[in-house]
């Protein structure tokens, strides 16, 4: 019975990672430019204006979505629903920031089931 068990526990962790969506590449940026981020920032002015926090998700086997988290702090600032419409996708959104928005801020990279696929956080000066 252990051994079955096991064998049951093994299955459904290779079928869930390999049909599951990944992320293969995420990054805060000042920009994105022909579907690629042009830079990676970990710190930002908030007189800039704003970032993007830019998603490369891999392993769709149909269309699904992201959703990408904007916490300033433990506040939830935005959420913002993505689509995915193939096994390799680029996607992004964007945040404005006002000066007095200061502090560290995170971006949760979540799929369509709600888990958590990656944070990214960056603090805002």
């Amino acid at each position: 019975m252990k051994r079955y068990m096991l064998l049951v526990f093994l299955m459904i962790s290779v079928c869930s990672s390999a049909w599951g969506v990944e992320i293969r590449d995420a990054v805060m940026t000042t920009a994105v430019e022909n579907r690629t981020p042009v830079d990676n920032v970990e710190v930002f002015p908030s007189a800039d204006g704003q970032l993007y926090c830019f998603t490369r998700v891999v392993g769709a086997l149909e269309p699904t979505e992201v959703i990408h988290l904007w916490y300033r702090g433990d506040e939830l600032m935005v959420r913002t629903v993505l689509p995915v419409r193939s096994s390799s996708w680029r996607t992004w959104s964007t945040k404005k920031f006002l000066p007095e928005w200061q502090g560290q801020w995170r971006v949760e990279i979540r799929d369509a089931a709600d888990a958590l696929l990656q944070t990214l956080t960056f603090d805002l000066i």
